[in-house]
């Protein structure tokens, strides 16, 4: 199955596009499934009719389903209350009702998360071709789509492999030590935690999964693409379209107040165009509702032409002695760009985006050289370390 992400500034369209682009589809013959995680119900208020936690039939082969985090916060606490029943019982908690418990604040991009695993786990049962996902805004998009990523690695730290591995020993040091060790439901439900965000994991990193982002031409359309054009490369997400929302006719009168407007999004567009696969999508004139003016946006199908995301290594030990990582930034700035070596991970700052990732397996036997950045990759040099390379005869 196919999934398209679907992102952009705050104000840009988005919905509005993921819907448009999910009914095109649907009527193109794709078995489409739509899915969103906005509590307004912004989707349904642009399809025209009310979507919910139950996947509902809009039109012959496109189904929306907007799930409920409120429900899905009230059931996980609810099934983990259920599970440390004993404890809670030792330490005479009282337990919560559902209907007292109130989702905490990301109980939205975990429910978002959830959905968006089965959706694509329920490929071959649900029968649909295409899933399109209408994310949140750009900033929290990103932050979401870093979500499993990041939640693995602080489990691997606080619980790692080894250490579940003698977890049989558990009462034996524990006497041992004279210190409480962790219990056997804590290794049990780490386990099954890093099973979903693996399985959520794999959803995004799938060759079939793209972004693809919306913005309105103009100044501030063009900051926030950049920005988030940065994040989701330094995630190595591939992007294949920036649709351009609201696009302004070109033959508005010479005289109208619209000409400013023209302007900026001339001038935005023939920027984007020679860096970015530009689809425009034209501005209606008014907010689009229902299925006839979705349709008449003429949103853009599925790109099948996307170019995938790959951090090559380079070995230039015969030439120069070094073997260089090559990582793609595009659009980052060398004053804006930072790097840590720490252990077998190289910490990546790009602007206000960081992220952890583990070296490959031949540089973890290196130190780091230097770097450059050229033409939006970053050339990271890494030398054989004398004491953990391989020694030729």
């Amino acid at each position: 199955m196919r999934t398209i992400l679907i992102t952009g500034p705050g104000g840009s369209g988005r919905t509005t596009v993921a819907a448009a682009t999910a009914l095109a589809a649907a009527r193109r013959g794709t078995r489409t499934l739509l899915l969103g995680a906005d509590r307004d119900d912004s989707l349904g208020a642009v399809l025209g009719v009310r979507t919910g936690p139950a996947p509902s039939t809009v039109e012959p082969r496109l189904t929306v389903w907007r799930p409920d985090p409120a429900q899905g916060f009230r059931d996980g606490l609810t099934a983990l209350q259920d599970r440390a029943a004993s404890a809670l019982d030792l330490l005479g908690a009282a337990r919560l009702d559902p209907e007292e418990l109130t989702p905490l604040p990301g109980a939205d991009e975990l429910a978002l998360l959830r959905a968006l695993r089965d959706a694509a786990l329920a490929d071959g049962r649900d029968d649909h071709e295409l899933l399109v996902v209408d994310l949140p805004a750009a900033p929290r998009a990103l932050a979401l789509l870093a979500l499993p990523e990041e939640l693995r690695r602080y489990l691997r730290r606080l619980l790692p492999p080894e250490r579940q591995a003698a977890r049989a020993l558990r009462p034996v040091l524990g006497r041992l030590a004279g210190v409480p060790m962790p219990a056997e439901a804590l290794y049990e439900a780490a386990a099954r935690w890093d099973l979903e965000l693996a399985a959520a994991e794999a959803v995004l990193a799938d060759r079939n999964t793209v972004v693809r982002l919306v913005a309105e031409p103009g100044p501030a359309g063009a900051d926030a693409v950049r920005s988030a054009t940065l994040g989701l490369a330094l995630r190595g997400l591939r992007t294949d379209l920036l649709v351009a929302n609201r696009v302004l006719p070109e033959d508005t009168p010479a005289d109208s107040w619209l000409t400013g407007p023209l302007t900026q999004q001339r001038k935005a567009l023939e920027e984007w165009q020679g860096t970015y696969d530009v689809r425009t999508v034209a501005h209606l004139g008014r907010d689009p509702r229902g299925a006839d003016d979705l349709a008449a946006l003429a949103a853009p199908g599925v790109n099948p032409d996307v170019t995938p995301v790959e951090w090559p290594v380079t070995d230039r030990l015969a030439e120069d002695g070094v073997l260089v990582w090559h990582i793609p930034l595009p659009g980052a700035i060398r004053d804006e760009l930072d790097l840590i070596r720490r252990g077998d991970e190289l910490v990546v700052t790009a602007g206000p985006f960081r992220r952890i990732v583990p070296l490959p397996s031949a540089l973890r036997r290196c130190t780091v050289a230097g770097a450059a950045l050229r033409e939006g990759v970053l050339a990271v040099r890494f030398t054989p370390d004398p004491r953990l390379w391989p020694q030729s005869r």
